[in-house]
């Protein structure tokens, strides 16, 4: 069985870069995203490099208010969709909202949150945690933002499978 795959639009946020140009130059550069951590204090833990996103401003695609209810990767979430609807410059009024879908694949998500959140709970007890923690930290929570923010209405599924996501996220 063969599917067609039409990609008409593109978004990138990725340690190479924010936007597509910038990674596509960077890739044909032959650069490399891996580098020594900056989020955090790589003392305690054995590697000390990662592919970090470093140069993403989450404003550029959402107000103050949703930056802090979402976790990081559901921003990166919004940014890459964002450019990418711009990018196929489509016209979101002129789509059918129930056949427009959204299919993301995350590996983990909200792990930045889940962190933040327990050294609040051991630090100042459970009365200090988020209310949102759950909703910042399934990983399904990046295509129903996308959703939410696009106004799509067809599917909306969250693609968990390891190093294969991206591909079962594509194939289905």
């Amino acid at each position: 069985m063969k599917k067609r795959v039409v990609i008409t639009g593109m978004g990138a946020i990725t340690p190479l870069g924010s936007q597509v140009s910038t990674f596509w130059e960077r890739v044909k550069e032959g650069r490399c995203g891996i580098d020594f951590i900056e989020a955090f204090d790589t003392e305690q833990y054995q590697v000390k490099v990662a592919g970090e996103v470093k140069d993403f401003n989450p404003e550029i695609y959402l107000d103050r208010r949703e930056t802090r209810r979402m976790d990081r990767y559901s921003q990166f979430a919004i940014g890459a969709a964002v450019q990418a609807v711009e990018d196929a410059k489509l016209d979101l009024d002129q789509i059918c909202q129930e056949r427009f879908g959204v299919i993301i694949g995350s590996g983990i998500g909200g792990i930045g949150t889940l962190e933040k959140e327990h050294e609040k709970l051991l630090e100042r007890g459970p009365g200090r945690v988020s209310p949102l923690l759950i909703p910042m930290i399934i990983t399904n929570m990046a295509a129903g933002n996308v959703a939410i923010r696009f106004g799509a209405k067809g599917v909306c599924s969250n693609v968990v499978t390891a190093c294969a996501t991206g591909t079962n996220a594509i194939g289905d």
